[in-house]
Formats: structure tokens, sequence, C-alpha cells
């Protein structure tokens, strides 16, 4: 039997080595970590900042300019991985020299973290865009899709493969599939089907290690249920994700109807608040509500045909005026084309596979959640004070309700929601001129404004709508993010469940190495 002097010794032995294997050498070293990336990923495949490609393979998926100004803190180089060999490599030579990965699939995330650090630390972004294959399994209704995919790339490979098969997606194609997922991903069929990493089966995961694993439900079934929407970039890199794919009617019906506040918006936006929990409303159907200036516009999605939703609408929302003429009846796969490009009924399959930027626009972003109607009262004023004063500020409603009700991942934002609030604002000129001091401080009002009609204690916030002004890490003495900063923001997202993401992080990340200023926090 070990003595106790012997048994301290063993333990101290064991602490270092355990140390030692998680932890990032306390000086970083970016020339070695580029000639480590030289050894073992081609060349063509890694941008540094002296490459005249740079800027644009930086700029390729980026949405919102803002983050692409000379303040930006740039990536020493990017790593645009076609194989998961690259992904490990580009793990292991960052670990080995003290620089940190960003990890980028579709660009669309608000803070522009995928691509850029606000602390000034070296780090290269890993983009996954190459990683973008979807297979198809129709018999099975099953489909393994890249995480460099786009929702607009999985929904045409679904759609060609079989006009019976959907995936409760989000409504812009250009959206990268694991950024949607690893958030949780809210969209027009989740009342029907869940939300997107509900319907997650399976997933391909590059750990902190370096090493691939295959079956992470089977495997680790903890991690599975962290990167389905417990911000899937803390725990690793996701390179692909098995997904069960949902039936549907060969015939959707998609309707666009404006109202404005003469035509008695308000209390047609109050009414709809009061359908999304009746148990009368079937979860075929989704409303989705976009108030902007005077207006509110109201986007249905019907998993079904016209003649069978006018009779639904007639016995619940007749206010509505939903008439024949309306209806748009089409097959699922054009009604994603419809939705995705504003309501025109002509637009081909084909223009989901477009992955354009947005580089002419910038935008700020900010999250609600609404658990009790706010009422006419409330959106007369919330019309009058606010959204008519700013004509480029919009609010758009995501109904949750039925299925979203049903499933246990980490959004947890279920039982009792009535809608979530995206709150948009655009505009032009600079990033930071006069320009972006009107629009982000009318967004900052209305934010303040809404406070007395959506959640509170926390005030619930949707982790895909990522938003650094709720709070930001804090490096603590051991070189980690701390619990305590992490908790600030991190029980908006994800409530209940944020201590058990971060134990998950502190079992398979515990010397922090996937970080960012809202990544997860290793709970040692």
């Amino acid at each position: 039997m070990a003595t106790s002097t012997n048994m301290d010794r063993i333990l101290l032995v064991i602490l270092c080595f355990l140390t030692c294997n998680v932890c990032l050498p306390s000086v970083a070293s970016p020339d070695s970590f580029l000639q480590c990336l030289s050894a073992t990923v081609p060349s063509e495949l890694v941008f540094q900042q002296s490459s005249s490609s740079f800027m644009s393979v930086l700029e390729s998926s980026v949405q919102n300019p803002k983050y692409l100004t000379n303040t930006t803190v740039r990536p020493l180089c990017i790593v645009t991985a076609s194989d998961v060999s690259h992904v490990q490599a580009a793990v292991r030579c960052g670990r080995a020299n003290a620089v940190r990965l960003r990890i980028r699939s579709g660009g669309h995330d608000y803070e522009g973290l995928s691509y850029r650090s606000v602390q000034p630390e070296p780090f290269a972004v890993l983009d996954l865009a190459r990683l973008r294959a979807v297979d198809v399994n129709p018999f099975e209704a099953t489909a393994w899709v890249g995480a460099g995919a786009t929702l607009g790339e999985l929904y045409y490979a679904i759609g060609t493969a079989s006009p019976n098969l959907a995936f409760p997606g989000g409504a812009c194609p250009t959206v990268g599939v694991s950024g949607f997922l690893s958030g949780g991903g809210i969209g027009l069929m989740m009342r029907r089907f869940g939300v997107g990493a509900d319907s997650v089966i399976d997933a391909r995961v590059v750990n902190a290690n370096g090493d691939v694993i295959d079956g992470v439900a089977a495997a680790d079934p903890d991690l599975f249920w962290a990167i389905r929407g417990g911000g899937g970039e803390s725990f690793g890199v996701v390179v692909a994700w098995r997904l069960r794919l949902s039936m549907v009617a060969d015939t959707v019906t998609v309707v666009n109807l404006e109202r404005g506040l003469d035509g008695g918006a308000t209390a047609l936006v109050a009414k709809w608040e009061t359908l999304i929990l009746q148990p009368s409303m079937p979860t075929e159907l989704s409303i989705r509500v976009v108030v902007q200036d005077r207006h509110a516009f109201f986007q249905t999605l019907f998993l079904g045909r016209c003649a069978q939703l006018l009779r639904t609408m007639r016995a619940a929302f007749p206010e509505l005026g939903m008439a024949p003429g309306d209806c748009q009846e089409m097959p699922w796969l054009r009604a994603m084309a419809f939705i995705a490009l504003g309501g025109d009924a002509t637009a081909p399959p084909e223009a989901l596979l477009n992955r354009t930027n947005n580089l002419g626009t910038y935008v700020k972003n900010k999250s609600d959640y609404v658990r009790r109607a706010i009422g006419t009262a409330g959106w007369e004023g919330i019309f009058r004070d606010q959204l008519s004063r700013y004509g480029p500020g919009l609010m758009i409603l995501e109904p949750h309700g039925g299925a979203v009700q049903d499933f246990d991942t980490p959004y947890p934002h279920r039982r009792g929601v009535l809608y979530n609030v995206q709150y948009v604002v655009f505009w032009g000129g600079e990033a930071n001129g006069t320009a972006a001091a009107a629009a982000t401080g009318w967004l900052g009002e209305l934010y303040g404004y809404m406070e007395r009609f959506v959640t509170s204690n926390p005030r619930e916030a949707f982790a895909n709508y990522r938003d650094l002004e709720i709070g930001e890490n804090a490096v603590g003495a051991h070189g980690v993010t701390t619990y305590e900063s992490g908790r600030v923001w991190g029980e908006k997202y994800f409530m209940g469940n944020f201590q058990r993401l971060a134990v998950v992080k502190g079992r398979v990340d515990p010397g922090d190495y996937f970080r960012n200023e809202q990544s997860i926090p290793p709970l040692l």
C-alpha cells in the first residue's frame, strides 16, 4: 500500500502531467506556428497577411463590414482547410505555439468573432468553407453535412434528393450550417420539428488535442449534448453533422401580407401574440412577423395546401384577411427560395446556392424573448415611440410553442415562450461615423424601452444573435476564462444549462484553447 508521502508524489506527477497536457505555452510563437503549418498543410490553403489574396479570403464570407476596419485585430493567417487532417494540423500547431484558432463557417456571426479578436492576441482563422459536402440518404431520411456548407446548400441538396424531405432551418440561405446548429437554430418550421439543433443525431469533432472523434453521440454523450446549441466552437471543431430530415407534403403554401397602422397593424400583432401557444393552432403553421416604421409584415409558411390554411386562418385569425389570391403553393425547396428572396415566386432553387456576402451595409443586432403578450396598448407605444421614429430599424418576431417545447438540447427558451425578438438596425457610410451613432443610439433606446415587456432575471437572449454588449469573458489568474465572467452573458443565452455546459468544457478543454469573447468557460 502506498504511503501518504508516496501518494502525494503520485498525485503531484499526475497533476503536472495534466497541466502540461492542456495548457498553452506561456509565450506565443507566431513564426513557429506558421512553420508548423507549412509542414502539415498545403501552402495554397494558407493565406498569410503578406499574401495578395489575404483580404479577399478574409472578406469572402463576412456579412458585416463593420469588423473589417483597420482597428480590427486581424489573424496571422487564414487556413482554408479542405480535409479534416488540415483541421487537426491547425489545432496541433496552434496548441504547440500558443496561437488560438477562430473557427468560421458561414460568417454571419453578428460580432465577427469567427474572424477577429477583440483582445490583442495572436490567432489564426480556420475557415471551413471547403468542407461543404452534403450527402443525403433519402431512404433513411438523414444527411451528413460538412461544417462549411450553408443552409441554402443544405436545402438544395435535400430538396433535389427528395421532394418530401426538408430540414427546419432559418430563412437566410447564406448562414453557415455549423454556426446555425451550434447556437440552436430557429426558423419557420421549428413549431413542427423543433429548433435546428434538435434534429442533429451525430457529429464528427476535432478536439483540443487535434484528435478526431467519430460518432460523438455514442463516444461522448455529454459533448454531443453540448455542441447541439451550446456554442460548438467552445468545445472543439465540428467538421460534420449528421441530421435527421423531416417529412413534408409534396406541396406547401407561403403567404406574405403587409398591413399598415391605418390597416390595424397594432391590433393584428397583438392578436397574433395570443395564437402561438393555443393548442388549436396546428404546428404545420408558422407566421413570422416583421415590424418596421409604420408597418407589420406577416410571413406565413404552412406545410400543406392553401385551402386548408385558409380554413384554419378563418377560424383562428380572420382579422388578418388572408384570401385565396394571397397563397403561393409550391414544393418545399422552392418555398425556401421564395422566403430567402423576399417573396419572389419565380425564384429558382439554384438561387439558394449563392454564397455572396454583404459588404455594402453595416448592421447591429440584439435579441429578447417574450413570455407574456405585450397587448394592443403596448404595441401602440412601440410603434409610436420607437419604430416610427427610425425607418431603417426593425424587429423580427419568431413564434415558438409547438415542438420547440419537447426537446432536451442546450437551447433553453422553450416552455412558455411566445416568441423571440431580433432587433436589427442598418446604416451606410462609415462603420463608426454619424450614421452609426444615430443607428446604434436608436437601437439602444428601443432595447431599453422593451425591457418592460420581455423576460427578466435573466433577460433571455439568443446565442445565435451574439451580442457583446450583454457581457464578455475575462481571463483569470490561471490563464483560463473565469466562470463568473461567463455567467454574466451565459445565463442569458443558456439559462439553467450554462453550468452544465461549463462542466463539459472543463472536461474536454480544461486549458481553454477554444476561446473567444463569449465562449463557454471551463468549470474545473
